[in-house]
């Protein structure tokens, strides 16, 4: 099914129409149309309008309102103030739009798909190899995998990346005492049994570190012996590079089960980690050095910024090949926008990206743009987002002053929701795999929801008592919502959900109807500008109009009815909006809470 016009595009043709017969010269002028406390829209246009036309804004206000056709959908139109427009629309218009919406066999809601869908490369959720992943990991997680959810639905072609930390010094040292010490990850683990191995695989890791470093730090003949092994991985002796994929292997146990738990899907296709881009580095510096990019500076391989100087005055280079012949983050970076441009043909390269690296990334894209490797046709954007802290306002650690550990934190606001979903289980006759499986959607919608409702830019509070209530701008108020109405469709028994046009419609009714209207609209601002915060504040909104429609209007006791099954038709519409709303956050929607 076509996509559904919404009632504002509606409104706004109708006055894009009336303006242009008023004054042809504003043809293409936009009526600036936004939802209105007066009325359902105000239009503000005019103002700017009669300003350039040297014309009185009330005078051109009222020929245009003259020129608009009332129909079915326009119901009254108004001058208000110095020029300000006031319409509303009909009620047979809100049904009507809302039934469109209803039965679009696609299951998208009348929403339509991206007006010029290219392919966005999204690199997001970078774990490292045999390090746990702490409370850091989880926005970029949680963050780009809303943006892929998003991205996909309205059409575009995503291509995921998780660039991981799988190479470097620290390896030569986990492999050299693996060499020595054999036996260290040796263990037995049935196949079903993925969430135990992954902390197993994560705790057999963690001792392998720490007795690694401990020896490293102690030891110099160790510590010779294991840059000797830095080389020998460098190199690509394929012993070394065995045992490196062991660690890579083991590590991998380990990121499922955490991603699992996040109830995301990460593939194994889609890790391309900073070792992935090695044979590519080589060829990345010459390109750079034979085009006058990157010059060399004491040996070094760097580029340089007019813009960007130290605290001495002094430029500060991105030093893509140390004086050593290393590489550093640059160098691979640089390397996998080669790959995504021009191997996987992306238009847009997207990073989830922490915003302290803001600077690492606006050098290498500049160093992009200045190859020939991003142009007008391929753009690279860094979402950056904030940082996660404690209820003390200070970055998120343990008593002790270590970072919090991911699956630690997941497993403790689990455990809370379970226990909120266990208080109410009785009253909806939840059975004890119901209570257990709402409390992972519920307690990881929640910590989802935390982080998808503050802007990514900002800094965020962990409350788990706060992500956990059933008051106030949190997914278990959605998910609780969305249970709400799926109970009262099951008590309708046989009476059907239904649109009747031709009924008037009460305040809160309405209210509801054109807050549906906007979702299309919502989902592809919100998908074209990366901000799922404003999503999440759409459906907090939407939630907040049912709430108000339950206190004013019946459904299984309306008036007649044609009445009811109106209304249980509004409260359906609002569910499957919830629904997919929820979904693309990535949180899920019990059926019974």
């Amino acid at each position: 099914m076509a996509s559904v016009t919404s009632l504002s595009d509606s409104v706004r043709q109708h006055l894009a129409s009336a303006l242009s017969a008023t004054l042809p010269e504003a043809a293409d002028a936009d009526p600036l149309l936004r939802r209105s406390d007066r009325a359902d829209f105000q239009a503000n246009g005019i103002l700017a309008l009669a300003k350039k036309a040297k014309a009185n804004p009330r005078e051109l206000a009222t020929q245009v309102v003259a020129q608009v056709t009332s129909g079915p959908v326009i119901e009254d139109i108004e001058v208000s103030g110095p020029g300000f427009l006031n319409i509303t629309v009909s009620d047979r218009a809100i049904t009507e739009n809302l039934a469109a919406r209803y039965a679009d066999e696609a299951g998208r809601l009348g929403v339509p798909f991206a007006a010029n869908p290219g392919t966005t490369v999204i690199d997001y959720a970078q774990p490292n190899v045999a390090k746990e992943m702490h409370v850091g990991h989880l926005r970029s997680a949680v963050i780009g995998d809303s943006v892929v959810q998003l991205l996909e639905f309205t059409g575009e072609t995503v291509i995921r990346r998780h660039h991981i930390g799988d190479w470097g010094t620290q390896f030569g040292m986990l492999i050299q005492y693996l060499d020595e010490h054999p036996h260290e990850l040796d263990h037995k683990r049935s196949a079903e049994d993925t969430a135990a191995s992954g902390e197993e695989a994560m705790s057999n890791l963690d001792r392998l570190y720490k007795a690694a470093r401990k020896l490293f730090d102690s030891d110099e003949e160790f510590k010779t012996r294991a840059r000797r092994r830095v080389v020998d991985l460098q190199a690509g002796d394929p012993r070394t590079l065995a045992m490196w994929q062991k660690f890579v292997d083991e590590s991998k146990i380990y990121f499922f089960s955490v991603f699992e738990k996040l109830d995301m899907e990460v593939r194994d296709a889609d890790i391309v980690g900073e070792s992935g881009y090695n044979d590519m580095l080589a060829e990345t510096c010459r390109l750079l050095e034979e085009s006058g990019v990157a010059v060399r500076s004491e040996g070094a391989l760097c580029v340089f910024f007019d813009d960007i100087k130290g605290p001495d005055g002094n430029p500060v280079p991105l030093i893509v090949q140390k004086s050593d012949g290393g590489y550093g983050y640059a160098a691979t970076d640089l390397s996998a926008i080669r790959d995504r441009v021009f191997n996987l043909k992306a238009s847009t390269l997207l990073y989830v990206v922490d915003a302290r690296q803001a600077l690492h990334f606006r050098m290498v894209f500049e160093t992009a743009r200045r190859a020939g490797w991003l142009n007008d046709d391929v753009t690279a954007f860094q979402l950056a987002f904030g940082t996660v802290l404690g209820k003390d306002g200070k970055p998120f650690k343990t008593r002790a002053g270590e970072t919090v550990k991911l699956q630690d934190l997941l497993d403790e606001a689990v455990d809370r929701a379970t226990a909120v979903v266990r208080d109410k289980a009785e009253k909806v006759g939840l059975t004890e795999q119901e209570i257990e499986e709402n409390g992972r959607y519920v307690g990881i919608g929640a910590v989802k929801y935390a982080d998808l409702s503050t802007s990514a830019v900002r800094d965020y509070k962990f409350d788990l008592d706060q992500m956990v209530s059933l008051n106030g701008d949190t997914s278990v108020y959605l998910q609780y919502a969305y249970a709400r109405i799926q109970s009262i469709l099951r008590k309708a028994g046989d009476t059907r959900p239904a649109a009747h046009p031709e009924l008037a419609l009460a305040p809160a009714e309405r209210a509801l109807g054109l807050h549906l209207d906007q979702f299309a609209e919502t989902v592809l601002e919100v998908a074209t500008s990366y901000e799922p915060h404003k999503l999440a504040a759409y459906l907090y909104q939407l939630a907040s109009h049912l709430t108000t429609f339950y206190d004013q209007c019946p459904v299984l006791k309306a008036d007649t009815p044609a009445q009811t099954e109106n209304r249980l038709f509004l409260v359906d519409l609002t569910a499957r909006t919830l629904h997919q709303g929820m979904s693309l956050l990535g949180i899920r929607t019990p059926e019974k809470l």
